[in-house]
């Protein structure tokens, strides 16, 4: 098989409760639950390699070895993984419960969004639920998860469009929109800002904070949050966030023109 029909091959065993996404640029064909983007990561290219000498059979083991991780016993333990609980940013409407009926650990945020918890698992990462806690509170489970994402690296992408700045954060490390539960950061960057500190968390893979200094600033990061939310695998809120004093308080931009396109 060449990479193309191997990675559609693959995706068609993964329907039903599971999402894929391709990497083009490493040629990476991830698999997750739909539930809780618990997944594995394939490569494909020593995946053809191996398929040139086996055939299918190298594709077959593949497969089974991807629907025995992904279907395996769940069960997790919080004791000894303290380093590896983050908190993950989800909408206000994200459903607090498994499709098994399981209660979500989660902790209300703004009126646009929640913190859920997470156990990283290197590909991926399981979602915590409340039998999961075993003797730890759900305030302790979020310290830990709050103290871990203050450790994740903040660096910016920068943008300039008609006098306001826009900085990016995509560390495609599955917690960018994390970060906006690290209030030291906010900090820092509201010690930078000039205009309207604006911060957005359109989907789970990206944080956007902008340094507004005039009407097209608005329209321009209205229409940011509009495409990235659209777009995102998984959507937060298309809404942004005025920030000040360490509080977030959402807001909804009425355009007035068209956002400019160049800087």
């Amino acid at each position: 098989m060449e990479r193309n029909e191997l990675r559609r091959h693959l995706e068609s065993k993964f329907t039903d409760g599971y999402r894929t996404s391709y990497d083009r640029e490493n040629e990476v064909l991830r698999i997750e639950r739909a539930t809780d983007r618990f997944g594995v990561n394939i490569r494909l290219a020593p995946l053809v390699a191996k398929t040139k000498v086996r055939g299918e059979i190298a594709v077959d083991e593949v497969v089974e070895y991807i629907k025995t991780a992904l279907t395996a016993d769940d069960d997790i333990t919080l004791a000894g993984n303290e380093a590896n609980l983050y908190p993950v940013i989800r909408s206000a409407s994200f459903s607090t419960e498994t499709k098994r009926g399981e209660t979500l650990a989660m902790t209300p945020h703004t009126a646009e969004t929640a913190v859920f918890y997470a156990l990283d698992l290197g590909n991926g990462y399981r979602l915590i639920e409340e039998r999961h806690l075993g003797g730890m509170t759900l305030e302790r489970l979020d310290e830990l998860a709050r103290d871990n994402v203050k450790k994740l690296p903040t660096d910016l992408k920068e943008d300039t469009v008609a006098g306001n700045t826009f900085y990016f954060l995509a560390a495609r490390d599955g917690y960018e929109a994390s970060r906006i539960l690290n209030d030291d950061f906010l900090r820092v960057m509201e010690r930078r800002i000039e205009g309207d500190m604006l911060v957005g968390v359109p989907h789970q893979d990206v944080m956007i904070i902008a340094d507004i200094r005039n009407d097209q600033g608005y329209d321009a990061m209205q229409q940011l949050m509009f495409d990235f939310f659209t777009n995102g695998r998984i959507p937060v809120t298309a809404l942004s966030f005025h920030y000040e004093a360490g509080v977030l308080e959402p807001i909804f931009i009425v355009g007035k023109k068209n956002p400019p396109t160049d800087a």
